[in-house]
């Protein structure tokens, strides 16, 4: 048995290679330009753009050995990364953090901050661009690799350079290598289960942003639709209404959030106006927003081009404007898709467009249904998606989590499960049970191997707790006792 001073002992002998030597390691296409100890305290941003400390991670931090390096696997890459890695009590594992959004900075800390803390080594990057590579997907204006590192090369080279560095620091080998990423990195995470299966035992992907070409595609057709067909637009006050209507009829424990919006049928039609067009009802016209929001957007041989909104996330006010959608997804068609910063959208036609910017960029998208590969590997696949998240409908990862079992068969539950999320928004949030573990649920189920049957969530604000449940498995009400108190919840069958 060793004692405390045993443990310390160990503690001090980790590294093989001193931190600040770690700066002349000789690794391909790899120049670390800083390796230095950082002591233990508060954590401060390394400057602007570069994501801010997370309220969940309060200072201090431990001391580490931080790395930062930049990747060139091309002539035309620039992806840096950093890598921090715990002087004492390290705990033999490595935790890569995802992105947001078109990334474009380091944007992991608050996750790195907490990995730390449990003696992670962990690591995160900007996926090959930052703000001098101008905002939103400029980037990838004439720098087709600057796309392919995007997709799903840096966070691959990032894993890869990292696993290097860290066998070269410490005496005691890598045990374990996990992922953990939302919206932009739920679809990294599904792409490094895709294309590397070997990089990670163990990944969490969160509001799968994996369909993102199609995800900004389908924006920008409905867009233009409205442009197109003002008649069909939306009001904010027909809005609310119908979002009411939903909720008079769905929210019957009356928690102001749908448990399980699934159990819940909604006949649209319902609300058309039997006479004068008013605020009350919605026309023949207006039917065909509200169920293409709910529905998803079909090209004209009714092929789903993406998903639609539950009936939890409150129907918005879609109105008809000349002006141009917003950049943010704009870029995907105009650059990702046509290489044309000055790409007229009055001009954008579903059917004709989609095939050309999927075949411009079809693979930044994360759809692969095969991942037998990471399966044999040993890999364990959490998912998990927030029922009001009104960034990403949560349908399209639920979406993605039956095209494997589609392609794969029905019982994959060893190895993937996927968790929906009551009343929460998009990653985190909202009146649902939105604050739970999945680092410590995926530990036990790879380390352990002790697959999750249910996981705790609970909202810090309202107190209420509540268990989360294998899709398609919800929790249910057994119908007495306080709302807010999980002790009154039970997982079932739909």
């Amino acid at each position: 048995m060793i004692g405390i001073l045993g443990t310390v002992l160990l503690a001090s002998v980790l590294q093989a290679t001193p931190c600040e030597k770690l700066q002349s390691l000789s690794i391909p296409h790899t120049t670390i330009t800083s390796a230095q100890v950082v002591p233990e305290g508060p954590f401060t941003p390394p400057g602007p753009g570069f994501g801010k400390p997370s309220p969940k991670a309060p200072a201090p931090i431990p001391a580490h050995c931080r790395v930062t390096m930049v990747l060139k696997p091309t002539s035309d890459s620039n992806i840096n990364a950093e890598l921090w890695m715990p002087v004492e009590n390290w705990n033999g594992k490595l935790l890569a953090t995802g992105n947001g959004g078109w990334a474009g900075a380091i944007q992991g800390y608050g996750d790195m901050q907490i990995a730390l803390r449990s003696g992670y080594a962990t690591v995160a990057t900007d996926t090959g661009h930052s703000a001098a590579d101008g905002p939103m997907g400029n980037f990838a204006l004439g720098h087709p690799e600057k796309v392919v590192d995007f997709a799903y090369r840096a966070v691959h080279d990032m894993t890869v350079q990292s696993k290097r560095i860290i066998a070269a620091f410490y005496e005691k080998p890598l045990q374990y290598s996990y992922f953990k990423g939302c919206s932009t990195g739920g679809r990294q995470a599904v792409m490094a289960a895709q294309r590397y299966p070997g990089d990670f035992d163990g990944i969490i992907g969160g509001a799968l942003a994996n369909r993102h070409i199609h995800m900004h595609t389908s924006s920008i057709a409905s867009s233009v639709r409205l442009s197109r067909r003002p008649e069909e637009a939306i009001s904010e006050a027909k809005a609310k209404m119908v979002s009411q209507a939903v909720m008079d009829k769905c929210d019957t424990l009356k928690e102001g959030f749908l448990n399980n919006p699934r159990q819940c049928e909604f006949d649209f039609t319902a609300l058309l106006c039997k006479g004068e067009d008013n605020d009350s009802c919605i026309t023949q016209a207006q039917l065909r927003t509200v169920e293409e929001f709910y529905g998803g957007l079909k090209n004209s041989k009714d092929e789903l081009i993406f998903s639609g909104q539950s009936l939890s996330s409150p129907l918005p006010a879609l109105e008809s404007t000349d002006e141009a959608p917003n950049a943010f997804l704009m870029d995907t068609v105009r650059i990702l898709g046509f290489q044309d910063a000055d790409y007229d959208w009055r001009t954008f036609d579903l059917d004709r467009d989609m095939p050309i910017i999927d075949a411009a960029a079809g693979f930044v998208d994360a759809v692969d249904p095969d991942l037998r590969a990471f399966k044999a590997h040993g890999g364990k696949l959490l998912l998990y998606h927030g029922w009001n998240d009104f960034g990403i409908p949560p349908e399209n990862t639920i979406y993605y989590y039956e095209s494997v079992l589609k392609e794969m068969g029905e019982d994959q539950a060893d190895w993937m499960r996927l968790f929906m999320v009551p009343g929460m928004g998009h990653c985190s949030g909202g009146d649902g049970p939105y604050s739970f573990d999945t680092l410590g649920t995926l530990e036990k189920w790879r380390e352990e191997n002790t697959p999750p049957d249910q996981i705790m969530g609970s909202n810090p604000q309202s107190g209420l707790t509540r268990p989360l449940c294998p899709f398609p498995q919800y929790a249910e009400y057994d119908g007495t006792g306080d709302l807010k108190d999980a002790e009154n919840w039970k997982c079932r069958e739909p």
